[in-house]
């Protein structure tokens, strides 16, 4: 029988950057790479290696010999338990700064792309409160700390709050949270007291029973507030006694939905949205423009910086007037109805049939004629036929998902030649495959990192390609 080997103690790991999913990168006396979750740049530890990679170790912090001079008091309560906020512990100006590190690596060290220009992060207008959208689930169990568990606690508790990551059928019970403005917890908590003086079942993620299952909140700008309750049955002398109720507690909900969802996982938006009171959507103004957002909306969670994001592209793009625009994976064309009123003509593509109505919609509602929405896969639709429909672009905007373009799509741009493309990405790794990608015929002039989601490791990133 092979004998197991005894987890490794590294010795003093100076930490210097932050990596994916909250955790810190550093180096030992012998150069060896170290991933660990707790320590912030400018640590120094010892970790114990738990996980032995090809050209890196990942380990947990054993024993600090020096903190960094960035650390900061984590200023929410949960903030050990729930995981939604990884860099609390760390200055958001030191956050901004790391944050721009992992784009610069990410493009220039890893991807070996060449940028003419790396301009500054354009860090977040606000660190707290910034999410105008939230999810919580309900559950019957609580996720308990280590503590909690030997001390012999029971975790059958009924709770709402967030799913603990890797904890499926058991919830983070929250009693304040720090990204969504308020009525945010008073409706929260309120929800919860209601569903308790009632009497009603939260919903058991192992065994499929319990009426109550989720709610969400948005919360515009403007003022206007959009709940949406999911129940595990359709059970509606319950589901209007308990609606009811959120309705007279709280009057200034705009538009409260509910949905049934019957399924095994959570995922709500391929469910039927039920509109119970109020004009079914909320409206959210971005820059210049309106948007009306449904319970199913594709919308950006954080509005105040989403202008902010739109304006690097907006600035980037340099539109005369004349352009015509493609917007690649558009969504509800959030970027494209930004940007029509400078050109001649822009033109959207998305894979999500809803979506899409929703971009018409809100063209309608901003009084923007010259801007037409197609749905489909970016991959399938774009094609010399297209272009031939509607022209060669004159710029060329692509947002995609995080796992980046497909390769045909990569394919097309490169047949196309748009002069320029403008290239918003939430994840710099694979940006920087598909800018290696486009090499071939284009230069990157400029890139700016935008921080969209403080305290967590997400960065979006803004680059400007010209044609060679």
């Amino acid at each position: 029988m092979a004998r197991k080997r005894n987890p490794e103690l590294i010795t003093n790991v100076h930490f210097t950057g932050l990596a994916d999913k909250g955790q810190s990168v550093g180096r030992d006396a012998e150069g060896r790479v170290v991933f660990a979750e707790g320590p912030v740049p400018g640590d120094e530890a010892d970790v114990l290696a738990i996980k032995k990679k090809k050209g890196f170790l990942i380990g947990v912090p054993q024993h600090y010999h020096r903190f960094s001079e960035h650390r900061t008091e984590p200023f929410c309560q949960h903030y050990d338990t729930c995981g939604g906020c990884q860099w609390q512990h760390l200055s958001y100006e030191a956050q901004a700064l790391h944050k721009q590190k992992v784009v610069e690596d990410a493009l220039l060290r890893i991807g070996k792309v060449e940028v003419d220009e790396m301009l500054p992060i354009l860090p977040s207008v606000k660190t707290r409160y910034y999410r105008n959208k939230l999810e919580f689930s309900f559950s019957n169990r609580r996720w308990l700390s280590r503590e909690e568990i030997v001390s012999g606690v029971s975790n059958l508790e009924d709770v709402l709050g967030f799913h603990r990551a890797g904890a499926f059928d058991k919830v983070v019970d929250i009693t304040h949270c720090w990204l969504q403005e308020d009525p945010s917890n008073e409706l929260r908590n309120g929800i919860k007291r209601i569903a308790l003086e009632q009497g009603l079942s939260f919903h058991d993620n192992r065994d499929h029973v319990g009426l109550l299952r989720q709610v969400m909140f948005r919360i515009t700008t403007l003022g206007e507030v959009l709940v949406l309750a999911s129940f595990f049955k359709n059970n509606q002398k319950k589901i209007q006694a308990f609606l009811d109720a959120i309705l007279d507690a709280y009057p200034q909900i705009t538009t409260l939905c509910y949905c049934i969802n019957t399924k095994l996982n959570d995922y709500l938006f391929d469910q039927d949205m039920i509109t119970y009171s109020g004009k079914g959507h909320v409206v959210e103004q971005l820059g210049h423009l309106r948007f009306k957002v449904g319970p199913k909306s594709f919308f950006q969670t954080n509005t105040y910086q989403a202008k902010a994001l739109y304006d690097v592209a907006a600035d980037f793009a340099a539109l005369e007037g004349t352009e015509n625009v493609y917007d690649l994976y558009t969504g509800i064309g959030s970027i494209a109805l930004y940007l029509a009123r400078s050109c001649r003509q822009v033109v959207g593509i998305e894979e999500v049939p809803e979506a899409i109505e929703d971009a018409r919609e809100n063209a309608a509602l901003n009084g923007i004629a010259n801007a037409t929405f197609y749905a489909g896969d970016v991959k399938d639709v774009l094609s010399p036929e297209f272009a031939g429909r509607h022209g060669r672009p004159g710029l060329l905007v692509t947002d995609p998902p995080r796992a980046g373009m497909h390769p045909k799509v990569v394919e097309w741009l490169l047949q196309l030649e748009s002069p320029r493309i403008v290239y918003v990405s939430c994840n710099p790794a694979t940006q920087a495959r598909d800018l290696q990608l486009l090499s071939e015929k284009y230069r990157v002039r400029k890139s700016r990192p935008v921080d969209m989601f403080p305290h967590t490791h997400h960065i979006e990133n803004v680059a400007l390609l010209e044609l060679r």
